[in-house]
């Protein structure tokens, strides 16, 4: 069980300097927002780009461990929409973000992209499905995983809760296709506590990543979740995945948010371990 960061919590830094100062916070890892490396087109960065980002963790003793927040940029993309023009843009974009992923080192892509996935018509629901069925592929092809993000019905309205999304996945039934639990979104979404959705779908292996937030957005510990027994249900399975800090109110700021979370997850994993 490893912390990675969501490096748009750092995004006023160099991608070197987010590196370094997650580095120094005692993260193993930081999970690239690809909008964070260019707001326009992330996908089409040059081969010469990926290597400097590469190096530069790799210089700073720091994995890149995946993406998420895939379809932000470019604009107008949407894995549900009937115009044609659209589907194969987005469609061309998951592709070379997964190429991006693994260009970078990473292991794993994280599908959230709530707006991008709206669904209206059970045409919608096809198409986004049969999106997911060419992303799993691609990332079969490139030997990275893609996950489908669980997001909760205040975000979206398409795979709402784990069972949703692993039904999705199942349908499919590609190894390289798997699901996650972002915490904010089941602890909004799901009927059960966080800890036993995860006792529940973590022995099944449907679950490939975890994103640790807290409901009111800031980051574990800075609100009313406990995390120390959702820390323990990942250790009670054994989870040895990637555990992203993912906040979105970051407080004080960005760095002081990723500080405070790095310290008060790091004290309840020396608990859980001990």
């Amino acid at each position: 069980m490893r912390l990675t960061l969501c490096n748009e919590v750092l995004r006023g830094l160099l991608f070197s300097q987010q590196c370094a100062l997650a580095a120094g916070l005692g993260y193993a890892g930081l999970e690239v927002a690809p909008f964070t490396l260019d707001a326009e087109a992330p996908h089409l960065l040059g081969a010469t780009w990926r290597q400097r980002l590469r190096a530069a963790a790799a210089e700073e003793g720091i994995a890149i461990t995946g993406l998420h927040w895939l379809l932000v940029a470019p604009a107008g993309l949407s894995i549900t929409s009937a115009d044609p023009a659209v589907r194969t843009r987005t469609l061309d974009v998951m592709q070379r973000l997964i190429g991006l992923c693994a260009d970078l080192g990473g292991s794993y892509l994280v599908h959230g992209s709530p707006q991008q996935r709206r669904v209206e018509t059970p045409d919608d629901a096809q198409r986004a499905e049969a999106a997911l069925a060419r992303a799993g592929d691609w990332a079969a092809e490139a030997g990275v995983t893609y996950c489908l993000e669980p997001l909760s019905p205040r975000e979206t309205n398409w795979a709402t809760t784990v069972a949703e999304a692993v039904a999705i996945v199942d349908r499919i039934g590609n190894p390289a296709l798997r699901t996650m639990l972002d915490t904010c979104a089941a602890g909004q979404g799901e009927a059960e506590p966080v800890a036993a959705v995860l006792d529940r779908f973590l022995p099944t292996g449907a679950l490939h990543h975890v994103h640790l937030n807290d409901r009111n957005r800031r980051a574990p510990g800075q609100g009313e979740d406990r995390f120390a027994p959702i820390l323990a249900a990942l250790a009670r399975h054994r989870y040895a995945g990637w555990c992203g800090v993912e906040p979105f109110d970051y407080v004080p700021d960005g760095p002081g948010s990723a500080a405070f979370a790095a310290g008060y997850l790091q004290g309840l994993l020396r608990e859980v371990a001990a």
